[in-house]
């Protein structure tokens, strides 16, 4: 009875190792395809965000040049409405120079 007894008990601590083994097994598992699954959502966010950032890359620089083409060109129209005020007056101080001369 006593020999029946300690061959239930080491059974019964066999069949719990055999039972830590396969959990144990089952969790380096679990922990190994948590991983690799991190590992993707990580790379597919990173190349995302390398897309969105390239894109938004692309926008702001088309902005920048449309407002560098709305500036040039605002520019442009200034230069040129002084040179013709410029011009008018030109002539003005030219025409009053010559009428000074002519008067001395």
């Amino acid at each position: 009875m006593l020999a029946e007894s300690i061959k239930h008990i080491l059974a019964a601590e066999y069949e719990a190792n055999q039972i830590k083994l396969i959990v144990l097994n089952k969790s380096k598992e679990t922990i190994e395809q948590a991983e690799v699954t991190g590992k993707k959502s990580v790379a597919t966010t990173l190349t995302r965000a390398k897309s969105e950032i390239e894109i938004l890359k692309k926008s702001s620089d088309l902005k920048a040049m449309e407002a560098a083409k709305e500036l040039a060109s605002s520019t442009a129209n200034r230069i040129a409405t002084m040179r013709a005020r410029a011009e008018k007056r030109m002539d003005t101080v030219a025409q009053r120079i010559f009428e000074r001369i002519v008067n001395v």
